[in-house]
């Protein structure tokens, strides 16, 4: 049987067997236990520090567009928490603090964060905690954690190059770092961070349900940019030129479902998806790796070397597909030579309610979601040992290190 064949075959085959693969889900157990189900609630208190308004509250008054795009978490978290009976008033009993600052809600006229800010805004943060409360101080940050859901996390520039430049803000160097940015052997991924799924609006999606026992009669899809012709000119760079291959290859390819269009019916057509490809972009992940595992689309994995969510508790090589950038153009005989037996296996795991709500952020918060996962994340750093703590008068941090122009007041 030929590949075009073959794969018309198994678009038959799955769309026979979608009402099975979405009633009949297998059990989903993580690296570090069932943690999809858990309660961190009894393992660990945060104490939320209360800032001036400007750091959060009146950046999205300004702006409710804040609200809606991918690195909306940080304001997400910040009202779990308030809310959360992990919360705890007594700072000397909590175990975490949690600064919640805004550094993503500075927007374009087009609704792209801009990070020119982030760093300023962020050490004018923690010098307002430290000079306020005692508990910086005595630590530096290493009991403390940040949501920093830029591109490139806590270095703060969308641009890898300047990002590599400026590494890591060097104030958040001993702190946990909650961040979408996840690659594995980069500067922009501290040790010990929390890899996160990007924000994608829970009810929006949600309105967009299918039947489940709607064919999936699409093979391949995905919308989106192939080249990025505003920031890369040539066509080379963004996406390690990953994505501008699928186009080259593929463009013209019948199984394939691929444009730079984004449809109204966007939702929908996932749902009808075998496969849906998830490419890196300028960084290793996107929200299409959220909306692949809620609407049960089987997520192609473009990127080397990515730092998935919630790796420890997700079994991602057991839901996806992960294709090399460099195999990109045989990704059409990739994909058609999994056995069949394989991808039904693969949606009845996708098809878990677990799995599903670990990559979301619903308000209000729902047992599994993933503001517990990032407890759960919190709660296996814990205790602290001994070295988190400073001896009188020792200091780790140089506050006048980074570069000139983030040392301005802000």
């Amino acid at each position: 049987m030929g590949t075009p064949a073959l794969a018309l075959a198994l678009l038959l085959a799955c769309a026979r067997a979608a009402v099975v693969a979405a009633q009949d889900t297998e059990r989903i157990e993580g690296s570090a236990g069932d943690v999809l189900e858990d309660d961190p609630v009894g393992r660990l208190k945060v104490y939320v520090y209360e800032l001036p308004t400007k750091y959060n509250k009146k950046m999205v008054a300004k702006d409710s567009r804040c609200l809606s795009h991918m690195f909306a978490a940080e304001i997400f978290m910040h009202r779990f928490l308030l809310s959360s009976a992990i919360r705890t008033l007594n700072p000397e009993e909590a175990d975490w603090f949690y600064t919640p600052v805004y550094t993503t809600c500075d927007l374009t006229p087009w609704g792209h964060p801009l990070p020119f800010k982030s760093p300023r805004i962020m050490r004018s943060a923690i010098q307002f905690i430290s000079k306020r409360w005692p508990y910086w101080n005595r630590t530096e940050g290493a009991d403390h954690f940040f949501v920093v859901p830029h591109d490139f996390g806590a270095c703060f520039h969308y641009q890898e190059e300047k990002a590599i430049e400026r590494g890591v803000l060097p104030l958040l160097r001993r702190a946990t770092l909650v961040q979408t940015f996840g690659q594995k052997d980069h500067v922009c991924l501290k040790e010990g961070s929390i890899t996160i799924p990007p924000y994608a609006p829970p009810q929006k999606m949600k309105t967009h349900l299918v039947p489940p026992e709607t064919p999936r009669s699409i093979f391949v899809y995905f919308r989106g940019l192939f080249y990025d012709t505003a920031n890369d000119p040539e066509g080379g760079y963004y996406a390690r030129g990953a994505r501008a291959s699928v186009w080259e290859n593929f463009k013209n390819n019948p199984l394939f479902d691929i444009s730079t269009d984004h449809p109204p019916t966007y939702y929908e057509d996932m749902q009808r998806a075998i496969f849906c490809l998830c490419p890196l972009g300028w960084a290793p992940w996107s929200p299409r790796l959220v909306e692949a595992v809620v609407f049960g689309c089987i997520p192609v994995i473009i990127a080397d070397d990515i730092v998935l969510p919630f790796a420890d508790a997700i079994p991602w090589e057991e839901i996806g597909v992960f294709v090399a950038e460099d195999d990109v153009p045989k990704l059409d005989t990739i994909l058609t030579s999994i056995p069949m037996e394989v991808i039904l296996r693969k949606q009845r795991l996708l098809a878990n309610p677990s799995m599903k709500q670990a990559m979301l952020f619903p308000q209000p918060a729902q047992p599994g979601d993933a503001f517990h996962q990032i407890l759960n994340g919190l709660a296996r750093k814990l205790p602290h040992g001994q070295d988190v703590f400073l001896k009188p008068g020792q200091k780790a941090l140089n506050w006048t290190e980074g570069p000139r122009g983030d040392l301005k007041p802000w």
